[in-house]
C-alpha cells in the first residue's frame, strides 16, 4: 500500500503542462534505440513484474482457503500446509522484489551512464562560442536532472505503468470473480478520491515549482559568495549584515514553503488513507451482511479486503499514465536537444594530421563575423536568451592576409576591438573563418585533425586557468605521461622552479580554485611551464603579462623569452620591448591590416603605428630610460 501511495503521489504531482503534448513517434523510436542494449534485462523485468502481480493475488486467495476450508472445517493439516504456502509465497515475493530492483537499477543506471557520457562528450566537442552563451548550471542540469528524468522512462515509468496494468487487471478480475457487488461498490469511491487528489496535485505542482525557484535563488547566492572571486568582492565591498539578512530572507521563504508542502503532502496521504479506510468499511459492511445471509463465505470476504488494498494505487496511477509517459519523453527531448546541436567546429571526415615540418602561419584573405546565438547555442541553456552585439553579423575581420614565417615573431597591435584576439582564435580554430583560409605549415587547418592542430599550436592568455588540483596534475594536463623530472625541467624554463621547490609539498601543492592560492605572476609562469611541457611549434600570446605588476611581469617575460626561442609566435603585445623584438608588426584597425613592417620602418612612415607609439608606447620607453639611468647611478 505504501508503494502504491507513492506511485499515486508521483503521478498526481507531475507537471500537467505535458498533458497537451502529442507523442512524437520518431522520438519514441529514438528512445527505444537506447533500450536495445538492455532488451534482455527489460524482458526479465517484465517477467518479474508479472510474477509479482500473480503472487500478490495468490496470497489473499490462500487466506480464503485457510478460513473456508481449514478453520471452518477444523482441518489443521490444511491450515498448516496453507500457512506454509503463504510463507513460501512471501519469501518468493520478497526475492522477486530484490530481483525486480536489481533489473530496474541496472537498466536505469546503465541508461544514465550512456546518456551522461554521450552528452558530456558531445558538449566537449562544441565550439568556444557555445560556452560563451550557455549557462553552466543549465548544462549541468541536463547532465543530472534531465538525464535522471529520462532514465525514469525505463525504470519508474516502465515498471510502474506495466506493473500497474498487470496488477490492476489481475486484482480487478479476481475481485469480480469473488464478488461483483462489492467490487462495483468499491469502485464508486475511486472518483471521490481522484478529483480532490487532482486538485491537490495541481496545488503541489505550483508549490514544487516555487520551492525549486526559491532553492535556486538561495543556492545561487551561496555559489556566487563561496567562490574565491565572490568571497573577495564581499570582503572588500559587501556588508556582512546585509549579506546575512539577504540569505536569511531567502532561507526563510524556503522554510515557509517547506511547511506548506509538508501540510499539502499530509492532506494528500490522509485523503488516500481515508478513501481506503472508507472502502474497507463499506466492504466489511456489505460483505459482512452477505456472509450472514450465506451469499458469501467469510474467507472470500477476507480475500476481497486483502485485494482491495492492492486496487486503488494502480487504478489511480493509471489515470495519470499519459502524464507519466509524456514527462519522461520531455526529459528525453531536452537531452536530445543538446545532442542534436551540431558542433560549429569539428574534424572533417577526411581530416589528416598536421605536419610540423614548417610551422609557418598564413592568413589568406580571411573574413569573419561572430556567429549568431541560434547557430551555436540553445535558448533553454541561456540565463537570458536575447540577441546581443555578437549576433548582428558585423564583420570583425575584413580580408586579413599575412604570413608569419617559421621561427619568427609577429606582433599584433591596434586599438581595442580591432580584431587582434579574433586572429588568435582563428589560428587555434576556436572558430572557422566565414571566407578565406588559415594555414599552418602550408596546410588548411580545416583539413587537419583538431588534436594535431592543438598539439602544434599553444596559447597563453591574460588569465591563465588552473584547476583546483596539484601543480603536478595541472602541468600534466598538457602531457599526461610526463615524469616529475620533465615537470621540473619545464618549470625551470618558466622560471618557477625555485618557488615550487620552496613549497612544503612541492609539485604536490594544491593551487586552489582557479589557482587563487598563487599570485598572478606565479599562475602565468605555471601556465607557461605547462605550455613548454607540451612543446608546441607555434605560440600565441594574448597579452600574457597585461595585468601583472612590474616584478611579476619581468619574471614572466624572462619565461616568455625562453618559450619563444626557435618557435613561430604571434603576440598580441602591449609592451614596447616585445614589439621591438618582432620580425614584423601588423597594425589592425576595424578588422583590417592597415600597416605592416618592423618598429623602425613603421615609425618612419609616421602613420597609424606612429600615433599608437606616441600615445601608448613612448611612455614605456621613457620609463625604461629612467630606470636604466637610475640603475647606472646606483
Amino acid at each position: 500500500m505504501v508503494d502504491n501511495a507513492w506511485q499515486v503521489y508521483r503521478g498526481m504531482t507531475r507537471d500537467r503542462s505535458v498533458k497537451g503534448k502529442q507523442v512524437d513517434r520518431r522520438l519514441v523510436a529514438r528512445v527505444f534505440s537506447y533500450a536495445r542494449p538492455y532488451r534482455g534485462l527489460i524482458a526479465a523485468l517484465l517477467v518479474t513484474l508479472v510474477a509479482e502481480s500473480l503472487l500478490s493475488v495468490a496470497q489473499p486467495l490462500l487466506f480464503r482457503r485457510i478460513v473456508d476450508k481449514g478453520i471452518q472445517l477444523h482441518d489443521a493439516r490444511l491450515v498448516t500446509l496453507t500457512a506454509l504456502m503463504i510463507a513460501a509465497l512471501a519469501i518468493a515475493d520478497a526475492g522477486l522484489g530484490l530481483v525486480d530492483r536489481a533489473f530496474s537499477s541496472k537498466i536505469g543506471e546503465g541508461l544514465i551512464f550512456d546518456l551522461r557520457t554521450q552528452v558530456y562528450d558531445h558538449v566537449q566537442e562544441q565550439s568556444i562560442a557555445f560556452f560563451t552563451r550557455a549557462q553552466t548550471g543549465a548544462l549541468i542540469s541536463r547532465l543530472n536532472n534531465d538525464v535522471i528524468g529520462a532514465q525514469q522512462a525505463f525504470t519508474s515509468t516502465l515498471s510502474g505503468v506495466v506493473g500497474n496494468i498487470i496488477s490492476g487487471s489481475i486484482v480487478l478480475i479476481t475481485m469480480f470473480i469473488l464478488s461483483w457487488q462489492i467490487t462495483l461498490v468499491c469502485l464508486v469511491l475511486v472518483p471521490m478520491f481522484l478529483f480532490p487528489a487532482r486538485w491537490m496535485g495541481r496545488k503541489l505542482q505550483s508549490l514544487t515549482r516555487e520551492q525549486m525557484q526559491l532553492n535556486s535563488d538561495m543556492s545561487t547566492q551561496m555559489t556566487e559568495r563561496f567562490n574565491v572571486s565572490g568571497a573577495l568582492l564581499v570582503k572588500l565591498f559587501g556588508s556582512p549584515d546585509e549579506e546575512a539578512q539577504g540569505f536569511a530572507s531567502k532561507a526563510g521563504r524556503v522554510r515557509d514553503i517547506g511547511v506548506r508542502m509538508a501540510m499539502a503532502n499530509r492532506w494528500f496521504f490522509t485523503a488516500l488513507a481515508l478513501t481506503a479506510s472508507l472502502a474497507t468499511a463499506i466492504a466489511y459492511g456489505l460483505g459482512g451482511n452477505l456472509v450472514i445471509t450465506g451469499a458469501l463465505s467469510l474467507g472470500t470476504l477476507l480475500a476481497l479486503i486483502g485485494l482491495l488494498a492492492q486496487l486503488y494505487g494502480p487504478l489511480t496511477a493509471l489515470s495519470n499514465v499519459r502524464v507519466d509517459v509524456m514527462t519522461a519523453l520531455v526529459s528525453f527531448e531536452r537531452v536530445f536537444e543538446v545532442l542534436d546541436l551540431p558542433p560549429m567546429v569539428r574534424d572533417a571526415p577526411d581530416a589528416l594530421p598536421l605536419l610540423n615540418e614548417s610551422a609557418s602561419v598564413q592568413f589568406d584573405r580571411v573574413w569573419f563575423h561572430y556567429p549568431k546565438a541560434a547557430e551555436v547555442s540553445l535558448a533553454s541553456l541561456e540565463a537570458i536568451a536575447r540577441e546581443d552585439s555578437t549576433a548582428t553579423g558585423a564583420d570583425v575581420l575584413k580580408g586579413v592576409s599575412f604570413t608569419a614565417a617559421a621561427g619568427t615573431m609577429t606582433a599584433l597591435v591596434g586599438p581595442s576591438g580591432a580584431g587582434k584576439t579574433t586572429i588568435s582564435a582563428l589560428a587555434t580554430r576556436l572558430y572557422d573563418p566565414n571566407a578565406g583560409t588559415v594555414r599552418i605549415g602550408g596546410q588548411d587547418i580545416k583539413e587537419v585533425t583538431l588534436t594535431s592542430l592543438h598539439d602544434t599550436v599553444g596559447v597563453v592568455t591574460q588569465d591563465a586557468h588552473l584547476f583546483h588540483d596539484t601543480i603536478a596534475n595541472n602541468l600534466r594536463y598538457a602531457k599526461p605521461d610526463a615524469s616529475d623530472a620533465d615537470l621540473m625541467t619545464a618549470c625551470e624554463s618558466a622560471h618557477i622552479s625555485a618557488m615550487i621547490n620552496a613549497l612544503p609539498d612541492g609539485l604536490n601543492t594544491v593551487v586552489g580554485d582557479r589557482g587563487y592560492r598563487l599570485s598572478g605572476g606565479e599562475k602565468q609562469r605555471i601556465a607557461l611551464a605547462r605550455l613548454l611541457l607540451k612543446a608546441p611549434e607555434v605560440l600565441i600570446l594574448d597579452e600574457a603579462t597585461a595585468h601583472l605588476d612590474s616584478e611579476s611581469e619581468a619574471a614572466v617575460q624572462r619565461a616568455l623569452d625562453s618559450a619563444l626561442t626557435g618557435r613561430t609566435s604571434i603576440v598580441i603585445a602591449h609592451r614596447l620591448s616585445t614589439i621591438r623584438k618582432a620580425d614584423q608588426i601588423l597594425v589592425l584597425v576595424s578588422g583590417m591590416v592597415v600597416e605592416r613592417g618592423t618598429h623602425e620602418e613603421l615609425l618612419a612612415r609616421n602613420g597609424v603605428y606612429a600615433d599608437l607609439y606616441r600615445t601608448q608606447f613612448a611612455s614605456q620607453e621613457r620609463f625604461s630610460d629612467v630606470t636604466t639611468a637610475s640603475g647606472e647611478r646606483a
